[in-house]
């Protein structure tokens, strides 16, 4: 796949997994949310609580799942942190960590609190 379909086959998982959060009740807050430690593909509120979710694409879930590595999470957490001291309860903001994987069917498997931070 070249870059261009990747990123833009990318872009659409993001929005499917974007809709599926929000038919669950929940509000988009950001689109890729870039901070000086890296970059969160969708934060979502959902109540008073913030959601970070990590979309991964790839032919199986599994080989979606395994694209996600401790590198990654570190960064996540470390844009996270960032992102939550704009919120009003600081660092005390209830959240958690998803990763939604997207298979080559456009299927989509979410793993709530994939990972703690």
């Amino acid at each position: 796949m070249s870059g261009l379909v990747s990123y833009r086959a990318g872009l659409a998982a993001e929005d499917a997994v974007a809709r599926r959060y929000f038919e669950g009740g929940q509000v988009l807050a950001e689109t890729r949310w870039r901070g000086v430690s890296g970059e969160i593909d969708l934060i979502m509120r959902d109540g008073a609580a913030i959601v970070f979710v990590e979309v991964k694409k790839a032919a199986t879930h599994a080989k979606a799942a395994a694209r996600l590595t401790s590198r990654q999470m570190v960064r996540i957490y470390a844009a996270a942190a960032e992102f939550l001291a704009g919120e009003p309860a600081g660092q005390a903001t209830e959240c958690r960590f998803d990763v939604a994987l997207v298979d080559a069917y456009g299927r989509i498997e979410v793993l709530e609190n994939a990972f703690q931070g």
